[in-house]
C-alpha cells in the first residue's frame, strides 16, 4: 500500500519543497508554501507482472477524421476558438476579476443551448444571481439548465448520467473540490485533482467543458502550470475594467490558430461582438496631433490597426520616468537607445510615455517603426503624415527588417483609406493587387524616417487666442 507523506506546495506557482519555507525561490513570492499529504509513487512491479495491459499501437499513415464543432453563433468566440468548440475538448478561460468572463460564457451557453443541451454549474454564485444576470443580459427564456455546486464527485455524477448536458461550464475551477482531499478549494493539489477528473469524463463521454479560471496579480492563472497543459485551449480575456473594449485572446489552441483574438464591446446588454474592430480602434483618432501613429499589425491570422501615442517631454528628475501601456517597457529602452547611437536623437534626458490606444496589447516586433515614428513626431513637434500606416522591425543597428503577412497588413490599410505605407522592404514581392492605390515608402535604415514624414507634414495652424 503506497505510504502518505507531505511537501509543501506554493500556490502560486506550483513548485514543491521537502520542508517550509518563508519564500518560494521558483516565483519569488512569501508565504504561499501549504503542507500537502501526497501519496509516494506507483507500487513497483509494473507492467505485465502487475496486472497492466497491452496498448495497441497504429501507423502515423492514414486520414484523420475532422473533429465535428458545436458553433455557437458569436462569430468573435468561434474565431477564438479555431471555428467552434470540438467535441470531447476542455477550455480554459482566465481573465482578471469583473472583466467579463462569466458573461461572455453564459452568452455563448444561452447560444448552444437553443440546439444542444448545456449546462452551467457555478461554485461562486446562486441559481438565483446567475439567473438575474441572465435576465439583465436578456436570456432568460434560454434553455439552460443551472447548478450552484462545489462537489466534484456530484458533478461527475451529474455529468455522466443519460440525460447529461453536451456543453458544460464550471465556474470556476478555484472553487471545486474532492472530499477525499484534506487541502481546502483553490490550493494547488485541489484544482489539479478537479481538473484532471472533469477534463477525463469530458473526453470519454464528448461533453464540451468549458472552465473559468482565476488569475494572480501577474495576469497568469492561479494554481498549478500544468493545468494549462492538461486542457485543449487556454484564452485570456484582457481588457480594462474602466474601458468599454474586451479582448479573447487564444495562447493555446489545439484545434486552431495561436494569438488569435477576438474583439468584444462591453454594454448594458452583455458583450457585443465586433466584427471590425481596426475600424473601432480608430475611431476617436485626430489627424493633426503630433505623437501619434497608426500601426498595422497582425494578431493571429487577423489584420489589425491600432493607433500608438508617444509623449515626450522634459524631465525635472535626475532619472527620467519610462510609462508603457499595451507594449514592451524593455523594447520601448531598445528603440530609445537606437534612436539615440544609431540617429543621433537626443532623447534620454526625457521623460517617455508611451501607450496603445484602445487597451489592446501589443506584443510583436512589427511595432518597432510605428513606436520611432511616435516619438520622433512628439520630440520634433511635427506630426506623423494622417494617411500613412507604419510596420517594421528595428535591429540594434538601426536596420529595418522585414516583417511577415505583409500583404494583409496593407490590404487593411487600404480598406480604410490610408493612401501610404512606411515599411520595410519586404522579403519577396508577390503584388497579388490587394492594396491598388497605396503608396508604398520602403526605408533601409531608422535614420531614413528622420527627414521623412517631417517633409510631408501640413502646415500646423497658429495655437492662441483668436
Amino acid at each position: 500500500m503506497a505510504r502518505a507523506t507531505s511537501k509543501y506546495v506554493c500556490q502560486n506557482c506550483g513548485a514543491s519543497y521537502p520542508k517550509w519555507s518563508g519564500k518560494c525561490d521558483a516565483c519569488g513570492e512569501w508565504n504561499t508554501l501549504v503542507e500537502e499529504q501526497v501519496a509516494d509513487a506507483m507500487p513497483k512491479g509494473l507492467g505485465k507482472a502487475g496486472g497492466g495491459r497491452k496498448i495497441e499501437f497504429v501507423a502515423l499513415s492514414g486520414v484523420p477524421a475532422d473533429a465535428p464543432r458545436r458553433m455557437t453563433g458569436i462569430q468573435e468566440f468561434d474565431r477564438v476558438c479555431g471555428g467552434g468548440l470540438v467535441h470531447g475538448s476542455a477550455l480554459l478561460v482566465g481573465g482578471d476579476p469583473g472583466i467579463g468572463k462569466s458573461t461572455l460564457l453564459l452568452q455563448a451557453t444561452c447560444c448552444l443551448a437553443q440546439e444542444t443541451r448545456c449546462a452551467y454549474i457555478s461554485g461562486e454564485e446562486a441559481v438565483d444571481q446567475v439567473r438575474m444576470r441572465a435576465s439583465r443580459l436578456g436570456l432568460a427564456n434560454a434553455p439552460v439548465q443551472l447548478a450552484s455546486a462545489n462537489n466534484v464527485r456530484d458533478i461527475v455524477a451529474s455529468l455522466e448520467a443519460a440525460d447529461g448536458p453536451q456543453v458544460a461550464v464550471i465556474d470556476s475551477i478555484q472553487t471545486m473540490y474532492i472530499d477525499n482531499l484534506d487541502s481546502a478549494p483553490g490550493t494547488v493539489a485541489q484544482v489539479r485533482a478537479c481538473s484532471a477528473e472533469l477534463i477525463r469524463v469530458a473526453k470519454r463521454k464528448g461533453i464540451t467543458l468549458l472552465i473559468v479560471g482565476h488569475v494572480t496579480k501577474d495576469g497568469q492563472i492561479a494554481g498549478p502550470r500544468v493545468l494549462e497543459h492538461m486542457v485543449d485551449t487556454v484564452l485570456y480575456f484582457e481588457g480594462e475594467r474602466g474601458h468599454q473594449f474586451r479582448i479573447l485572446r487564444a495562447v493555446k489552441n489545439r484545434f486552431g490558430a495561436t494569438d488569435e483574438i477576438g474583439v468584444f464591446e462591453m454594454g448594458e446588454d452583455g458583450l457585443i461582438e465586433v466584427p471590425n474592430p481596426s475600424e473601432l480602434f480608430l475611431a476617436d483618432r485626430r489627424r493633426d496631433i503630433t505623437g501619434t501613429a497608426v500601426f498595422a499589425g497582425l494578431e493571429g491570422t487577423r489584420p489589425v490597426l491600432v493607433e500608438v501615442q508617444a509623449l515626450v517631454a522634459p524631465s525635472p528628475l535626475g532619472t527620467p520616468r519610462r510609462a508603457v501601456v499595451g507594449w514592451d517597457t524593455s523594447r520601448l529602452a531598445m528603440v530609445l537607445a537606437v534612436l539615440e547611437a544609431r540617429c543621433g536623437v537626443a532623447i534620454g534626458a526625457n521623460d517617455v510615455y508611451l501607450s496603445v490606444a484602445g487597451g489592446l496589447k501589443i506584443s510583436e516586433p512589427a511595432a518597432d517603426l510605428a513606436v520611432a515614428a511616435a516619438l520622433i513626431s512628439s520630440l520634433t513637434g511635427e506630426p506623423v503624415p494622417a494617411d500613412a500606416v507604419v510596420f517594421g522591425e528595428i535591429g540594434l543597428s538601426g536596420d529595418i527588417r522585414a516583417v511577415s503577412q505583409t500583404d494583409q497588413r496593407l490590404k487593411e490599410a487600404a480598406k480604410l483609406g490610408f493612401n501610404r505605407a512606411l515599411m520595410p522592404q519586404p522579403r519577396r514581392s508577390r503584388g497579388d493587387g490587394s492594396a491598388e492605390g497605396l503608396r508604398r515608402i520602403e526605408l533601409d535604415h531608422l535614420s531614413d524616417l528622420l527627414p521623412l514624414f517631417q517633409a510631408d507634414a501640413p502646415p500646423r495652424p497658429p495655437r492662441g487666442r483668436d
